[in-house]
């Protein structure tokens, strides 16, 4: 559903809270790939086209590989991501898909393996906040940027 001004005009105080813990999760330490590596993944499964192209855009700009781009949604048979990368992977699967038995005592258990406290505390702020930018998204359809469509 398209609105006729965009979400943060009509709510900006929510909009400024986003803004703010988007921010955090750039500066609290974890790796600018990562980060843009479970973006990909949590938009992936939500369907959100604009954070997809968002975070596929800035992933590329700052260096990532395309391929490994390509292969996120393939990530458990693509040889090309590191255990951590898997694990945060399975981490954001677990709390993007949430059901009764989401956070088994091995994913807590593998994923712990990877991830300090704090930085697990911080992925999981990624992964929450990156399911609300796919809710905001998915809801109110804002338009992507202009590119060429080849014919």
């Amino acid at each position: 559903m398209r609105l006729t001004k965009p979400h943060p005009e009509l709510a900006p105080e929510p909009y400024q809270i986003l803004l703010q813990m988007y921010r955090y999760t750039r500066a609290c330490g974890l790796e600018p790939s990562l980060l843009h590596l479970v973006e990909m993944r949590v938009s992936q499964l939500n369907g959100c086209a604009y954070c997809l192209d968002m975070h596929g855009t800035e992933a590329l700009k700052d260096g990532e590989d395309p391929r490994r781009l390509a292969l996120v949604a393939a990530w458990r048979d693509a040889p090309c991501f590191t255990p951590r990368e898997r694990a945060a992977f399975a981490w954001a699967e677990a709390l993007t898909v949430l059901g009764h038995h989401a956070l088994s005592p091995e994913l807590v258990t593998a994923t712990r393996a990877h991830f300090e406290e704090k930085a697990l505390v911080d992925l999981t702020h990624v992964i929450t906040l990156m399911n609300t930018w796919n809710r905001l998204g998915v809801a109110f359809l804002p338009e992507l940027p202009a590119f060429e469509v080849r014919s």
